[in-house]
């Protein structure tokens, strides 16, 4: 057996033998870049205390693993069609893990930022060249319970890293957040390269570089747009990035459609079924990011759980998107996709449904049932979705396939943070400025306890140790009746701290219940947009032979161009060389009449 494996999938006569070690390595690769940001919710306080980190610096550090993660993929899922998906697997999971231990040694928010950056550059190559090698790898009998697999460890990831960072944290610094992902990429790298067949295009046309450029444009713009306005205010900044996806997105769209080899053709959104599984995806993961965003937070500031116990509690997500990916791979064959799509997000929209109870009275208990709800609804909905979307694209452009789906995804998970996320900070606001009307806290006490919910906490934490140090001053004040002032003023303080923490948790649990309202009707809206997209089973089945027919006719335009360029260059070849025969002879007739003389 080679130790590596060098023969390309595509030169195979017959299914790879190894192909379901293969998506261990594929999945693994995935899990990493999934986990990269949600650890990061639960290191982000130890990061915030050892950093000294603005709310800007921690938004940042969060969301500038996104901008490149996101803006780069299509253009880099081409480019590893073209040349080698493999060779771009591992490329990203080199980047990867060395912006993983730059990010490990820095200490500054500026070193951090820019980590994260490098880590969301190695992600775009390894996202869509996971996809890609997943669908090249396995026959199309067995894509479709490859891809729920796949799915399967998205959501897996999504739970595991709170999980495996409040681990860390236990007997680690915020560092080892990173520091984590630097063996798992090592192991990845080995199993690529020993289990991991190399793919690229069989056939494939110059890359579209002025399109992807200005898909790099108008994607990172985009979702530069949507971190920075509703987190620090639509300024000039925020603005200019509206302008410039608004703009880079029509130059996108004019240039995609009149060039003959677009990096991304757009007429792919006319179809149904395309249009409505990214449509799902995108909404799918704006509810989940989103919703993942504030019960973290809940779980640990309101009900007072470490990182590991916030993780632990995550886990119940984790297990029901295996049995809904189990439940999916069985059922969408036999009823189609347009069924189990819809009741996966109309589970979805069920679980935000019922975080709509959550008050100041509410214990981890009623938190398990929408998370299992909504962990079912991801496994349901999401693999038909993605199996959709990459069936779309013909063999050669798999990575580009990949990188649809994937955008789609990091869309949708950024909008849900910016978007539930600006109804949280303004719900949680104007609810503790009601519950705290009437008393006698400072206008400035009240202003950044405002600021996020660990910043309330923090106030009533340090009104608690205002009024210890005065008691501490009246058991050892001389004075009798000092040291009763000094009591007074010491409970009073105690009593104002626990009602400051009482007020901060309960409108922190009013806001849960107003964002997961509006959460809800999102989805809701979404639900029916997507069940009016996707078309019936036999409509699909017929959408997916016109799709297939397409891919055959590109198949075959592509080998006749490559014929006539073969032929152009044979032609061209052999017009060479009788001008060089031409010219020996010429020579030798020169040297005879030479030698003749």
């Amino acid at each position: 057996m080679r130790l590596v494996m060098n023969e390309p999938v595509e030169r195979m006569d017959r299914p790879y033998a190894r192909r379901w070690w293969a998506l261990l390595v594929l999945c693994l690769s995935l899990l990493i870049i999934v986990m990269a940001n949600t650890a990061l919710t639960v290191a982000a306080p130890d990061m915030t205390q050892d950093l000294g980190l603005s709310s800007a610096d921690l938004q940042w550090v969060i969301d500038g693993y996104t901008v490149p993660y996101a803006a780069l993929m299509l253009l880099l899922g081409a480019i590893g069609d073209k040349y080698s998906r493999r060779g771009a697997l591992v490329l990203g999971l080199v980047v990867f893990g060395g912006g993983a231990i730059a990010g490990s040694l820095v200490d500054s928010s500026t070193g951090v930022i820019a980590a994260r950056a490098v880590m969301g550059v190695g992600a775009a190559l390894i996202m869509p060249a996971t996809l890609s090698l997943l669908a090249a790898t396995f026959p199309r009998a067995e894509r479709a319970k490859a891809i729920t697999l796949w799915t399967a460890t998205a959501g897996l990831a999504i739970a595991a890293g709170p999980l495996v960072a409040g681990a860390l944290l236990q007997h680690h610094g915020w560092s080892s957040t990173f520091l984590i992902n630097v063996p798992i990429a090592f192991v990845a790298i080995i199993g690529t390269f020993v289990l991991v067949p190399p793919s690229r295009a069989a056939h494939h046309n110059r890359i579209d570089y002025v399109g992807g450029l200005l898909s790099v444009v108008w994607i990172g713009s985009l979702v530069y747009m949507i971190i920075e306005g509703p987190h620090f205010g639509w300024g000039v900044k925020a603005v200019t990035a509206a302008v410039a996806a608004g703009v880079g997105l029509v130059l996108f769209i004019g240039w995609e459609l009149r060039h003959p080899r677009p990096v991304l053709d757009v007429r792919r959104f006319a179809h149904r079924r395309f249009a409505g599984s990214n449509l799902a995806v995108a909404l799918f993961f704006l509810a989940v990011f989103g919703a993942f965003y504030y019960l973290t937070q809940h779980l640990q500031f309101v009900l007072g759980y470490d990182a590991l116990d916030t993780g632990v509690r995550m886990l119940p997500l984790a297990g029901a998107v295996f049995v809904g990916s189990a439940l999916t791979g069985y059922l969408t064959p036999r009823i189609g996709m347009k069924i189990t799509v819809t009741a996966g997000m109309v589970g979805g929209t069920a679980a935000l449904a019922l975080l709509t109870r959550v008050d100041a009275a509410s214990s981890y208990g009623d938190f398990v049932l929408p998370l299992v709800i909504l962990g079912l609804a991801i496994g349901l909905a999401l693999s038909p979705c993605t199996d959709a979307i990459m069936g779309a694209f013909p063999e050669s452009e798999l990575g580009v396939g990949g990188a649809v789906n994937d955008t789609s995804l990091e869309l949708g998970g950024s909008l849900g943070i910016a978007i539930l996320g600006s109804v949280l900070a303004g719900s949680y606001s104007s609810h503790l400025s009601d519950a705290t009307t009437g008393s006698k806290l400072p206008a400035s006490a009240l202003s950044q306890a405002q600021d996020s919910v660990g910043a309330g906490y923090a106030v009533a934490q340090g009104i608690g140790d205002k009024a210890r140090q005065l008691g501490e001053q009246a058991a050892q004040a001389g004075n009798t009746e000092q040291a009763a002032q000094l009591k007074a003023q010491s409970d009073q303080l105690a009593h104002g701290a626990r009602q400051m923490a009482d007020a901060v948790g309960s409108a922190f649990a009013d806001s849960v219940a107003h964002t997961s309202l509006v959460g809800a009707v999102v989805l809701g809206v979404g639900t029916v947009l997507v069940g009016v997209l996707l078309p019936r089973k036999e409509a699909a089945v017929r959408e997916v032979e016109q799709e297939q027919e397409q891919e055959q006719e590109q198949e075959q335009e592509q080998e006749q161009e490559q014929e006539q360029e073969q032929k152009q260059k044979q032609k061209q070849e052999q017009q060479e060389e009788q001008a060089q025969q031409e010219e020996e002879r010429k020579q030798e007739e020169k040297l005879v009449d030479s030698e003749a003389r």
